[in-house]
């Protein structure tokens, strides 16, 4: 290897760390929640059964922030509906949307507190599920508005965003009560705080990866994208540890009342680094380019393949740049409808329940709260190992093997997992088959829709993602909000015995499997200037 190669490999190598930095931020700010969720639970959620006046407090402006969110993810998927179809068939679409939603939200808004204990608890379980999801709303606007802030802002400083979102959110969910300026339950100023973090999330989530293939070469972006998958993983796994060293450093009443909060804080470290190391790094050289800096350009791709592939690799990259704002139909339905479906399955088989709730589910299992915490570390160390799995081979076996493979990987354990459930068998089979199902996970759908999702769509309407990212995080906050209900629904726990969430789980793992083999393109070794010819065939 000459000694340009080496210079030019260790170059893109400290480029692609630092971008994987808002991957390892995304793992542990959604994470986090895994070890503090009994603690949230017990600190603001569990005097709703007990409290009246608390109850009707938190109720009532718990509807409010519903109908909020249902508004704001509402003028979220209507801004995207506008830009797919145009305003004429758009806007009609899009008025009928809101009126349906202005009539639903007064009819919930109006509903009375519920007084029936029963009725009162399934609420109390609604909100646990908001609360402890709270964060994915925050990303559903940052994956809604990032391919704006990509193409508006750059690359990079998109990503000082979420650094700066991420401090704020780690210093407020500190703190809930003592900065708590809404006039709100500090239960809701907890949340307000976790959408601020969730908006640095979601811009990572499509920036990260989006920087990572900007400056990689064809050849070995597969694998170096994957690396940002590794961070996110990565970024879970620390976050346990922490949480569990936390959780060891006092008795419960201490964890309930002040230990969650370090869980919280501890996130100011990471995000302080990472805004640090962005002030190192260049903007990626296809914004150069868009923005009319070739000569900024050159110097980068120089740095990273050569000179004399750089000079080619500009010309490429303005052939396909030509066009920097096309319509996002340009290509047709195929590349917008795969990618969103891409990120709907990855969260529909229900990983993030694993992630957010593995604590619960172990308790569940019949471990206490250390033993469940230890548990989790055990599922972050797996997922860590098998995400290695799929950076290693995504160039070499290609993506939709990999896919095909971990979808049915995860239908089957889950399906399993369910059994154990029903027929109250729960144990070291149980813990396997989730260890199983994590793997399948980290070795397929993890790393490999992000790599997908980086590659497919074309550079003239890269900007479209933003639709696929966004789906992404109404389906992980659908999942994610809905757990709880299903999990500890009286009704369903007396028929299931709390197996039916991990059954739907896997039929969509099944259907997962489906959609990757008959509808999904190869796209191993291919530049994403080959991609975007094979679109518009």
């Amino acid at each position: 290897m000459s000694s340009k190669t080496k210079q030019t490999g260790i170059y893109l190598a400290l480029l692609t760390l630092v971008a994987t930095l808002g991957g390892l931020l995304f793992g542990y700010d959604t994470a986090v929640v895994n070890g503090a969720e009994k603690s949230l639970v017990d600190f603001f959620i569990s005097k709703i059964t007990t409290d009246h006046a608390y109850a009707v407090s938190m109720i009532t402006q718990y509807k409010l922030l519903v109908s909020t969110v249902v508004v704001l993810v509402l003028a979220i998927l209507s801004s995207q509906i506008l830009k797919l179809v145009g305003k004429t068939k758009g806007g009609i679409t899009v008025a009928v949307l809101f009126v349906a939603a202005i009539i639903w939200i007064i009819n919930y808004v109006s509903e009375a507190v519920p007084t029936d204990a029963a009725l009162l608890q399934d609420t109390a379980d609604s909100i646990k599920g908001f609360v402890i999801s709270s964060a994915l709303v925050g990303c559903i606007i940052g994956g809604s508005i990032s391919g704006f802030v990509s193409n508006s802002l750059g690359r990079k400083k998109g990503l000082f965003i979420c650094a700066l979102a991420f401090c704020v959110s780690a210093i407020g969910a500190w703190n809930p009560d003592g900065f708590n300026f809404f006039f709100i339950q500090d239960a809701y100023s907890f949340v307000i705080y976790r959408i601020i973090g969730g908006l640095g999330v979601g811009l990572a989530s499509a920036l990260s990866p989006m920087y990572i293939a900007e400056i990689a070469p064809a050849e070995s972006r597969g694998k170096l994208v994957s690396f940002n998958q590794f961070a996110i993983i990565f970024g879970m796994l620390v976050i346990y540890f922490v949480n569990y060293f936390i959780a060891k450093s006092g008795d419960a009443q201490w964890l309930t009342e002040t230990g969650w909060r370090w869980m919280f804080f501890s996130g100011v470290i990471p995000a302080g680094i990472f805004f640090i190391l962005l002030f190192f790094v260049p903007e990626t050289p296809r914004f150069l380019i868009m923005k009319g800096k070739d000569e900024k350009a050159l110097a980068v791709l120089s740095n990273i393949v050569g000179e004399e592939k750089a000079i080619a690799e500009i010309a490429e990259i303005k052939e396909t740049l030509h066009e920097k704002s096309s319509p996002w139909l340009s290509y047709g339905w195929a590349v917008i409808v795969i990618g969103i479906l891409l990120s709907v399955f990855q969260q529909f088989v229900g990983i993030n329940v694993v992630l957010y709730y593995a604590g619960n589910i172990f308790r569940n299992m019949g471990f206490d709260t250390s033993s469940s915490l230890l548990q989790t570390i055990v599922v972050g160390v797996v997922n860590l190992t098998f995400t290695c799995v799929a950076i290693v081979k995504v160039d070499k076996f290609g993506r939709k093997p990999l896919m095909i493979i971990g979808a049915l990987g995860m239908a089957i354990s889950m399906i399993l997992l369910g059994m154990t459930f029903y027929f109250q068998t729960v144990g070291l089979v149980s813990l396997i088959l989730m260890l199983i199902y994590t793997a399948a996970f980290a070795m397929s759908w993890g790393p490999v829709t992000w790599v997908l999702l980086s590659e497919i769509f074309p550079n003239s309407i890269r900007g479209a993602m933003s639709i696929a990212v966004a789906a992404q995080w109404l389906a992980n906050l659908i999942v994610s909000w809905t757990f709880p209900i299903l999990n500890d629904n009286k009704g369903l726990t007396e028929m299931f015995h709390q197996g039916f969430a991990y059954w739907i789980y896997g039929i969509m793992g099944l259907l997962a499997a489906f959609f990757v083999w008959k509808f999904l393109p190869e796209t191993k070794g291919k530049t994403l200037e080959e991609i975007e010819k094979f679109w518009k065939k």
